[in-house]
């Protein structure tokens, strides 16, 4: 379907968003609006994070969190974008809405989440995926899917019916955006950006209209 033939272009592709003076409002509302139009997840997102070498990597996560301190996902520490997040502590993310003809581009500095997120977070996780957490020695060489399912089954013995505890290196992480930036498609390629900078976490955000 070209961008004609929907019947919504107008609502997709005006620049109204541009006259926001804050953002986290205006993801929130874009995030809700992405909802109900994506097929899978919404809320995935690619993060960016780069090695001790500067060398850059990217892969999809699922957002589960976000306020006016920053956007929170979950991830085994000790995995290859556990160890980068917590040696380099900065991380970008892009989130893009194919449906709706929109982007969200953030970067800023990365913290942990409190225990008492981590652990509210977990317990919410289906049994199997809690159990998994621990199972899996995520990044690291697997000599066959059978070692992982005996892994599974010996964590799955372990714990029995009872409780299953949040793995100490597995937590959330939030990233405190210093930056973020607002793309919608408009015809010809004469997009609509608006970018969002502050100096910290704790400072106002000053907002530019960038060219396409």
């Amino acid at each position: 379907m070209t961008q004609s033939d929907d019947t919504s272009s107008k609502d997709l592709t005006n620049g109204d968003f541009t006259e926001v003076a804050e953002p986290f409002e205006l993801f929130a509302k874009w995030l809700a609006d992405a909802e109900p139009k994506e097929i899978n997840d919404a809320n995935a997102v690619a993060l960016a994070t780069v090695d001790p070498d500067g060398l850059p990597n990217v892969r999809m996560v699922l957002l589960k969190g976000f306020d006016e301190r920053g956007f929170v996902f979950y991830t085994n520490l000790e995995s290859a974008k556990g160890r980068e997040l917590l040696s380099a502590r900065k991380a970008a993310l892009c989130f893009h809405w194919k449906s709706l003809r929109r982007q969200v581009r953030v970067r800023g500095l990365v913290d942990l989440v409190s225990d008492a997120e981590a652990d509210e977070y977990y317990q919410s996780r289906a049994r199997g995926s809690r159990i998994g957490a621990w199972a899996s020695k995520q990044s690291r060489p697997l000599e066959s899917r059978f070692a992982l399912e005996k892994e599974v089954a010996r964590y799955t013995a372990k714990f029995g019916i009872g409780d299953i505890p949040r793995p100490d290196h597995w937590t959330g992480l939030r990233i405190t955006p210093l930056e973020i930036e607002f793309w919608h498609d408009r015809p010809f390629r004469l997009h609509d950006r608006v970018r969002f900078t502050r100096p910290s976490g704790d400072d106002a955000w000053d907002k530019a209209r960038l060219y396409p």
